[in-house]
């Protein structure tokens, strides 16, 4: 490692002006330390001064941000987005994601206002905000018991028939005491002449759990409540994962890598067409 950091100083001192068409030698030193488990040294290079320009794209402090968050250590990758928002590296839609779920870790009144700061400004520069990165938001201005700003989050996520979605949607009514409103929307998740090839939406037990208690000192919605969450457990739409859960789960890679690899066109080493650059090797 102490090599590989040696090699970085040099490398940047003598072409930091040089660019070596669209190849950044940033990611390949963040998947470095990811593999071998080296995010202080990560940190440490990412925070140099002298090094400023070397780590000059999203993917890099993304890497940095996922070692930090899967580890927990949710204030040091808070400090990394700031630095990225210092260095005015461009955000992308994975750097919202990671920042909206730093945010909704570090669940304070100060992470809700980064992450409302950081919000407004990707919709004034017309970027389009993922869902999870939205439902991210939406759950940590419910933590902080913002249940008009998680509403009106919530109201801006595109297709929200999502489980996560679903279940935020319920958290919200039950915030906002809509209790009525709460008990159909679960009423309705139960009915319906679907296809079975149309997945029903699926509740946290979590979630239900929560919603039983808002509802127990009102007689007759809790025996409405508890005739719908038979039917939701009969047919299959009530799962043990935990709203975190939910949040934090990884989506797995639809596209294949041979499918990406067959799209490649161009060497990152020479920037000629890969067919010209097999044959000069």
């Amino acid at each position: 490692m102490e090599l590989a950091k040696k090699a970085i100083y040099r490398y940047h001192a003598e072409n930091r002006n040089v660019t070596f068409g669209d190849y950044k030698f940033g990611p390949l030193f963040m998947r470095l330390c990811y593999e071998l488990d080296l995010e202080e040294s990560a940190l440490e290079l990412v925070k140099d001064q002298h090094l400023r320009g070397f780590f000059s794209d999203s993917t890099s402090f993304n890497i940095l941000m996922d070692m930090l968050f899967i580890k927990g250590r949710y204030s040091s990758a808070l400090e990394v987005l700031i630095e990225m928002k210092n260095q005015d590296v461009k955000f992308n839609k994975d750097t919202y994601v990671l920042a909206f779920a730093i945010c909704y870790k570090l669940n304070s009144p100060e992470s809700l206002k980064i992450c409302t700061t950081l919000r407004e400004e990707a919709l004034i520069k017309g970027e389009v905000l993922s869902r999870r990165a939205s439902c991210f938001a939406v759950a940590l201005a419910l933590n902080q018991n913002q249940v008009a700003k998680a509403t009106s989050i919530f109201s801006q996520i595109m297709k929200p028939e999502s489980v996560l979605s679903a279940n935020l949607k319920i958290l919200i009514h039950i915030k906002a005491n809509m209790l009525k409103a709460l008990i159909q929307i679960l009423k309705d998740a139960t009915e319906g002449n679907l296809s079975k090839f149309v997945k029903r939406p699926e509740f946290s037990e979590e979630v239900l759990a929560k919603a039983r208690e808002k509802v127990k000192d009102v007689p007759a919605l809790l025996a409405r409540f508890d005739e719908i969450y038979e039917k939701l457990q009969i047919s299959g739409q009530i799962t043990t994962y935990t709203l975190d859960t939910l949040l934090c789960h990884t989506p797995g890679d639809r596209k294949s890598h041979m499918i990406l690899l067959n799209k490649r066109t161009v060497s990152h080493r020479t920037c000629q067409p890969l067919n010209q650059s097999l044959w000069a090797e």
